[in-house]
């Protein structure tokens, strides 16, 4: 069976939580790259929201000025299910850019 590659986006993102991926299938995410536009370090957050509660995949990490910082590597994936909500945050204002790639629909 044929892969569905999908991308979600987000740029400018700040201090509110913002939502780059919103699941309404079985997915895996197979990358996820976080970029600082600012000319200062940043601390950012990504977690997936499920079944109401936050699951942080990182917290609290710094991306120092022009830097980007992969999330998943070595062919590590990570699999959601429909209602899950992957969530950006920096702490700084209009500070994050990031880039994910998943697999759509994937048979569970």
């Amino acid at each position: 069976m044929a892969q569905d590659f999908e991308r979600a986006r987000q740029r400018n993102i700040g201090t509110s939580a913002t939502a780059v991926l919103s699941v309404n299938s079985d997915d895996a995410i197979i990358s996820i790259r976080c970029a600082n536009t600012t000319t200062s370090t940043i601390n950012i957050e990504i977690y997936v929201e499920s079944a109401s509660a936050n699951y942080f995949l990182i917290k609290n990490c710094p991306i120092v000025s022009g830097g980007s910082l992969e999330l998943i590597d070595g062919g590590s994936k990570i699999v959601l299910q429909s209602g899950d909500i992957v969530y950006a945050k920096s702490d700084t204002a209009s500070s994050l850019d990031v880039w994910m790639s998943t697999v759509d629909a994937i048979s569970t």
